[in-house]
């Protein structure tokens, strides 16, 4: 199964709050891939909503997405364009 991590960094102005994450787990959840983010001695499921809001992640801080399965590559590279596209916030 492949594997692979990207660092990227939190572009929105609300950071990983519950309308954010909750867009992140629909998304994740369409691929055959175990996505996890990790945010310093914190890390927490794709598919968790509530996890990942508990890594407090803000505006200006990186997360680390690990991406393993089948659809590793097409998952990490939706999460990426989520995550740059300010989980299509107006600002």
């Amino acid at each position: 199964m492949p594997r692979i991590e990207k660092t990227l960094l939190i572009v929105n102005k609300l950071g990983l709050h519950a309308r954010a994450a909750t867009q992140l787990v629909k998304l994740t959840t369409q691929f055959d891939a175990e996505i996890t983010l990790y945010q310093g001695d914190k890390q927490a499921s794709a598919n968790s909503v509530l996890g990942l809001m508990m890594l407090e992640s803000h505006q200006g801080e990186e997360v680390k997405v690990v991406s393993e399965g089948k659809d590793a590559q097409a998952a990490l590279d939706a999460v990426e364009s989520l995550i740059v596209d300010k989980f299509n916030e107006e600002e």
